[in-house]
């Protein structure tokens, strides 16, 4: 979980106002931002609080005022995906995709005719909009913009961020402080404390050296339900909370068929009841990939789509389809197993990482619980940041398979570890959070046979 620097939120009274209205007063406010003197603009965005629709308007609003402007994304799945948004949302805006010599467009690129690839800036000079991994970005040797926007702020590493900020004079930076920081394969010890520590968040640092930047918070999710938001805001954004877009009762999730009083069924049910349901296992300590709470992950995926269920919202009515489902899993070896435990009943579900599905969007998911069957709490798997984005990627409904004893684990495993001087304190607490969203599930738990 992503520490906070020391700039104070702008905040706007928006707790009494109809969420369209509050989402809209904040946006206004980052908009009046970017026209003022501030070198850096900040917004937090909770899990689908309309993020990447920010980036899109923000990218047409400074286009449309003359100004050539530079997007930085995290990953190629990122740029692919604001080129898409920006060509579909505004046809006029012309747009460059700085990509690396071995990258093959993507059908979402190539849909776009008018969208130059190309690999060197020179090309795309007469762009008024070019966008491009932070990573490409950090190997030109020239060139500069007015403007940037920085997307997923809080995944980018501060090191990164000094690798690119000369060639931009101002720039917004928008970003999910709940999703998981930025990680490394080496030892990061040795930096801890230090003002330009590479491993703290690019926002962090931004803000530790510029306190006066205005920060703003997006207030709806519009991807969660009524049911997820309040537990998911209680959990991982104690001090800056969110909340639903829809009001109770206003999504529903049925199935067409009728379920044959499986343990199966009942977590599905209670899913589609309540939007959450925990299938628990008998406590035991496994090994990672435990073949009892694998094959219970899938077959809770493909039972869901045997009944053949169907979402109402305010988006109007439709079948789930295998592609509005997926699993996640902490682990990439559990990812394998699981995808091979679907079988061919299970084409079309995805199955990966926190990691890898962060930023995307599903009707229903069904989560593998981080610390199942575990017999330590080690800091990859308390980080409140993995089990935010395992829990937050659902429309409807979120099952959660773990095996029991997870609360008792936490408790026998205090926090191990170091406290470095001039280190802000990371929040929420993972022992605190995981204790947050299991305390909920336990209302929802459905004991396996």
């Amino acid at each position: 979980m992503t520490e906070r620097g020391t700039s104070p939120l702008f905040p706007v009274a928006t707790d009494g106002l109809d969420p369209s209205v509050a989402a809209t007063k904040v946006v206004e406010e980052v908009m009046a931002d970017l026209a003022g003197a501030h070198r850096g603009v900040v917004v937090d965005s909770p899990p689908g609080a309309g993020k990447s629709t920010l980036v899109v308007r923000a990218a047409a609003h400074l286009a449309a005022a003359g100004e050539r402007l530079m997007i930085v994304a995290q990953t190629n799945e990122q740029v692919d995906d604001l080129i898409d948004r920006i060509a579909v949302k505004h046809p006029g805006v012309t747009l460059g995709r700085l990509s690396a010599s071995g990258y093959a467009p993507s059908e979402r690129v190539l849909a776009h005719p008018a969208v130059r690839v190309a690999q060197k800036a020179d090309d795309l000079a007469e762009r008024t909009v070019v966008i491009a991994t932070a990573a490409k970005w950090a190997t030109l040797p020239d060139g500069s913009w007015p403007w940037a926007i920085v997307d997923e702020a809080y995944q980018m590493r501060s090191d990164m961020l000094l690798r690119i900020a000369g060639r931009f004079e101002r720039a917004l930076f928008v970003g999910d402080p709940g999703q998981l920081d930025p990680f490394s394969t080496v030892e990061v010890e040795r930096w801890a404390g230090l003002s330009w520590d590479p491993m703290r968040s690019a926002v962090s640092v931004l803000l530790a050296h510029n306190p006066g930047l205005p920060v703003h918070r997006l207030p709806v999710s519009w991807r969660l339900p009524a049911s997820a938001a309040p537990v998911v805001s209680q959990a991982f954004y104690p001090f800056t909370g969110f909340r639903a877009g829809t009001r109770p009762g206003e999504r529903r999730l049925e199935y067409g068929a009728r379920g044959m009083g499986t343990t199966y069924d009942r977590a599905l049910e209670e899913a589609a009841s309540s939007g959450w349901a925990l299938y628990e296992l008998p406590a035991r300590h496994t090994l990672r990939t435990d073949a009892e709470a694998v094959q219970a992950t899938a077959a809770l995926a493909v039972r869901l789509l045997q009944r053949g269920p169907v979402t109402h919202s305010e988006l109007g009515s439709g079948p789930v389809g295998a592609d509005r489902v997926a699993i996640g899993a902490a682990h990439r070896d559990q990812v394998t197993a699981i995808r091979a435990a679907l079988g061919p009943h299970g084409t079309g579900i995805t199955v990966d990482t926190a990691n890898r599905l962060q930023g995307r969007e599903y009707d229903v998911t069904v989560v593998l619980h981080p610390l199942s069957g575990r017999r330590d709490a080690t800091a990859f798997h308390l980080e409140s940041g993995r089990l935010c984005v395992l829990t937050s990627r659902h429309r409807h409904a979120c099952v959660v398979v773990a095996r029991a004893g997870i609360p008792e684990l936490l408790d026998a495993h205090p926090s191990t570890e170091p406290v470095h001087l001039g280190v802000p304190v990371k929040f929420p607490d993972g022992w605190e959070a995981n204790q947050s969203v299991l305390a909920h599930l336990a209302e929802h738990r459905v004991q396996a046979d």
